[in-house]
């Protein structure tokens, strides 16, 4: 007989043995430039799926990507353990945003998680190559000596907002890495700075030159993704400032 699965879990189907890793998520928001990175960072470390999040809180849908059948909320490991990605290609319902962020949490404590950082785009009309930071105070100033600027004041809403209040009140270190986005479309240009900003800051040198070669295929294999963000974005997430 099958295991039943909890209503809310983070249901794992590959064992790695994870060390303190560093945790990188992605998700739906401006120019989908979150789960792009995501999606390129996984690609290029070669990284194993090991599970995928169940809640009652995730719409009745599933991804198609290049005709491939995956469920939409999934979760990664490089072979040694030390690095991990979170990747989510569907909007989440507003009421369960706290739910969700938690169970993410919860399995992220359970890892030891080093330091967890969500990658996110700005709506805006015009992507300037610029990659900007929210964090505690600590963690801004080493952002700052890599080129990434402090955002003044502003607020994140949405997922994104969920962890970054969950991950203050358990005293997690986490940042969210912002860059400015397509509010229309699927924005790989977006997505690459988030990737070279990774490679500069954390040392692990992921070559972006394929996505932004490739940016016209990706934006129209990603469209329907976008439009479905566009659908939802006043209600489900966003990044002001």
């Amino acid at each position: 007989m099958a295991k039943k699965i909890l209503d809310e879990s983070v249901h794992e189907i590959k064992k790695i043995p994870i060390k303190s890793p560093i945790i990188f998520a992605g998700f739906v928001g401006p120019g989908l430039a979150g789960p792009l990175a995501i999606g390129y960072i996984i690609e290029k470390l070669k990284m194993t799926e090991i599970g995928y999040l169940h809640s009652k809180y995730l719409p009745p849908s599933t991804v198609f990507i290049q005709g491939r059948l995956r469920h939409p909320f999934r979760f990664y490991s490089n072979k040694k353990g030390t690095i991990c990605a979170i990747i989510c290609e569907v909007t989440l319902k507003m009421d369960g945003l706290y739910n969700v962020a938690s169970i993410i949490l919860d399995w992220a404590q359970s890892k030891r998680c080093k330091e967890l950082v969500i990658l996110d785009g700005v709506a805006s009309e015009n992507h300037d190559e610029k990659t900007f930071c929210a964090a505690e105070e600590d963690l801004c100033r080493i952002m700052q000596d890599k080129q990434i600027s402090m955002i003044s004041q502003g607020f994140i809403t949405g997922i994104p907002g969920s962890i970054l209040n969950e991950c203050i009140i358990r005293k997690i270190r986490a940042i969210t890495l912002l860059v400015k986005a397509s509010h229309t479309s699927p924005d790989p240009l977006a997505a690459a700075t988030l990737i070279d900003a990774i490679s500069r800051v954390y040392e692990i040198p992921i070559d972006t030159a394929e996505i932004r070669r490739q940016k016209e295929k990706i934006g129209n294999e990603f469209q329907e993704m976008s439009e479905k963000y566009k659908e939802h974005r006043q209600a489900d997430s966003g990044m002001y400032m």
